[in-house]
């Protein structure tokens, strides 16, 4: 039952993915600067870096589970 709520507000996590999952735009996005930072090894991140990767990945993380739960659960009754 709750996996079909959570999925059901995958457009929620979508907007929430392209404005704060983004944020900010220029001059590349803040979420893709961190990953290739950590990609390169992370060195110098501190405990700020870590948590703004948390929370720019947070609405990814949200909008991958929901897609999935979506793409697993259709044609499934409850």
């Amino acid at each position: 039952m709750w996996a079909k709520r959570f999925a059901a507000g995958w457009q929620y996590y979508l907007m929430a993915s392209l404005t704060l999952g983004l944020a900010p735009f220029t001059p590349e996005p803040h979420i893709w600067g961190k990953i290739r930072w950590i990609a390169g090894g992370a060195v110098g991140m501190q405990a700020i870096d870590w948590f703004d990767v948390f929370l720019h990945g947070t609405p990814w993380l949200l909008l991958i589970a929901a897609l999935l739960i979506k793409a697993f659960r259709t044609g499934k009754q409850e």
